[in-house]
């Protein structure tokens, strides 16, 4: 077994999986994720290749097991828990949580529940099928909603990410059409009270020494709200890292996104976002357990804040995994 000079819990002879692309809307992101990954484990020493999770992928996960995978899919591919329960099928190990945990963050009214019963604040939500919205009128329904969580909402997929479908609503007469645009991405709803604050996003890692969380990086989207090209597009949106926070708040922050990648049951990575009001109290708005890794995601730039280097992580975590086996 080697392992670099540099850094003892980096296994350099490995042969590394990353799987990127998928079908979901955000493949276009899990690529570039992929690439940079790759690029990453091959500047550690690693053996590193890419693919795709395509019809090939099984027969080449049978006639050439990896010592490791790395799913930098993001969406339903990489996150509903499906992938990672046929990578257990084939004794895969892979960095990240196991299927069970992935399915619970994936959908976000379960992963609030069990943030709101473990005492972790979240925002006050309701989650709709598409079917109950027809079937109990549309008006009645979104005046009921109104009336319970109050203005403005955030209405957005209960199963998604990249900010895809995701609207800010500020009065009544635009909260059908939000309804109409998250729905074209989800059957389901999550239409969330907001909180007005600051945007913080925490990655979380485990390199050895249990979970521990990065640098908050706060986000600042040009137009106001992270949505998808907000996300992924050069100059609309300003990253502070670390965060523009007092340091018993950020103390805070880290806290709660620790306490949240525990009671969901998460190993490895994850992303916490957060949105941090105005008296100080952090309110975790989703847990993401495939985080972007793309030139403008949040991880990276986290990973840097704390002065760490990115292909020694992502290699500490691949080495960690193969150790662990599935």
């Amino acid at each position: 077994m080697r392992t670099t000079a540099a850094d003892p819990a980096v296994v350099t002879d490995l042969h590394v999986l990353v799987l990127a692309g998928g079908l979901s809307y955000e493949r276009d992101v899990s690529l570039r994720s992929g690439r940079r990954v790759l690029d990453a484990l091959r500047a550690a020493g690693m053996d590193a290749e890419l693919r795709d999770a395509d019809i090939a992928l099984l027969p080449a996960l049978t006639a050439d097991p990896p010592d490791a995978v790395v799913i930098a899919l993001h969406g339903a591919t990489g996150e509903d828990g499906s992938l990672r329960g046929v990578l257990d099928l084939c004794d895969v190990p892979y960095v990240g949580c196991d299927a069970r945990a992935s399915r619970l963050a994936w959908d976000k009214p379960s992963a609030k529940t069990v943030l709101r019963e473990a005492g972790i604040p979240t925002p006050d939500w309701v989650a709709l099928p598409h079917d109950r919205f027809s079937e109990l009128g549309a008006v009645a329904v979104l005046d009921r909603i109104v009336d319970r969580l109050g203005l403005p909402l955030m209405v957005k997929p209960a199963q998604g990410g990249s900010g895809l479908g995701a609207a800010v609503v500020r009065d009544d007469a635009s909260l059908p059409a939000a309804m109409v645009g998250c729905f074209a991405y989800d059957p389901t709803a999550l239409v969330e009270r907001y909180v007005p604050g600051m945007d913080v996003a925490v990655s979380v890692v485990d390199l050895g020494d249990g979970p521990q969380a990065l640098p908050a990086v706060e986000i600042v989207p040009r137009n106001g709200v992270y949505d998808y090209a907000a996300r992924y597009t050069a100059g609309r949106t300003t990253w502070h890292t670390p965060a523009r926070l007092a340091p018993e708040v950020a103390n805070a922050v880290a806290e709660v996104a620790i306490a949240a990648h525990t009671a969901l049951g998460l190993r490895d990575l994850s992303r916490v976002d957060l949105i941090v009001d105005e008296a100080g109290q952090p309110h975790v708005l989703e847990v993401n357990v495939s985080p972007g890794m793309t030139e403008t995601s949040l991880l990276p730039l986290a990973v840097q804040a704390a002065g760490l280097d990115f292909g020694r992580v992502i290699g500490s975590l691949v080495s960690r995994a193969a150790a662990r086996g599935t």
